[in-house]
């Protein structure tokens, strides 16, 4: 089974890709974490994020073997990720990752913030917010601690955020500005502490950027905002600025909605108990769907609460 199938239709993106297996020499990618890792649009859609770009990068020059998003979830807190990290159908793709991208934190910072896009305002409980970064921090050095085990082969980079209201009234910026630098600043210490990299997206986006974010309502950039993220990986990857992403290399938009995913995750749960039917065992390589229509479910809920990353 695709294991586009297995979530949220992840490797779709790297088939339209064309990466040749011909080419293929060196990674095994692997993205993990909340909407970001999954490539969610400012429109509630999935589609190209930073990391199809950095797998289009590194397949056209030759230099990936395998790529997924199979373990990024929109919605996903430190502790989501943490617990995805830990499962068993990860093993497999853990063990053989040669390179892991990881986004998370922002759920558990900004679901706290209260926004009103129209008036422009935002609002937070410094209280809140300082337990929250808190439980973010001992997550994540959790997660890289585990990934160090699952992972042992992977060079690992833990990708910072951007802040996510430029449309807000400048006056209303300076608070949540603030957490959000905390938030950083816990990733970037937490990385250098597990000996992992650390990327930072923030400078490329400021506190202004309404081109890179384009929906006053959502805090999701569009293709040139993510390609400003997976820039900001490629340079700290390569070294170097030979492996940037120009504007004009952008795949075109090939949106897909949650209730197209919902319905794409349905039928293979019914092709995978048709072919369990058939069988008197299951076959050792089929991967079943583990809860992706439940979270999906779920997920849909939180997308109508107008909840974050």
């Amino acid at each position: 089974m695709k294991r586009f199938l297995s979530i949220i239709g992840a490797t779709i993106f790297t088939m339209a890709l064309g990466i040749s297996s011909a080419f293929a020499q060196s990674e095994n990618y692997l993205s993990i974490g909340d909407s970001l890792a999954a490539g969610q649009t400012p429109y509630q859609q999935i589609d190209t994020g930073y990391s199809d770009l950095i797998a289009m990068k590194l397949g056209m020059t030759g230099q990936l073997s395998f790529y997924t998003k199979e373990l990024a979830f929109p919605g996903y807190t430190t502790a989501d990720v943490l617990k995805r990290v830990k499962s068993e159908e990860a093993s497999d793709l853990l063990a053989n990752a040669t390179l892991i991208t990881v986004s998370a934190g922002a759920n558990d910072l900004l679901r706290l913030v209260q926004v009103n896009p129209t008036a422009g305002t935002l609002a937070f409980a410094q209280l809140q917010t300082d337990y929250a970064l808190n439980i973010a921090r001992k997550n994540m050095a959790e997660i890289l601690d585990e990934l160090k085990v699952r992972a042992p082969k992977a060079k690992v980079y833990v990708m910072g955020y951007y802040f996510a209201y430029p449309s807000v009234h400048a006056t209303q910026k300076e608070g949540t500005n603030a957490q959000l630098v905390k938030l950083n600043k816990i990733l970037q210490q937490q990385a250098e502490h597990a000996g992992a990299v650390f990327i930072d997206v923030y400078n490329s986006y400021g506190l202004n950027a309404t081109n890179l974010l384009p929906n006053i309502s959502d805090v999701h950039p569009n293709f040139e905002g993510y390609r400003q993220m997976a820039n900001s990986f490629l340079h700290e990857y390569s070294g170097s600025k030979t492996l940037a992403i120009s504007s004009n290399e952008l795949p075109k938009p090939n949106p897909i909605s949650f209730e197209q995913i919902l319905e794409q995750v349905a039928k293979a749960e019914q092709k995978q108990v048709e072919k369990e039917k058939e069988k008197e065992k299951p076959s050792p390589t089929a991967r079943a769907i583990q809860g992706g229509f439940k979270g999906y479910a779920a997920f849909m809920e939180k997308v109508r609460a107008k909840e974050l990353f």
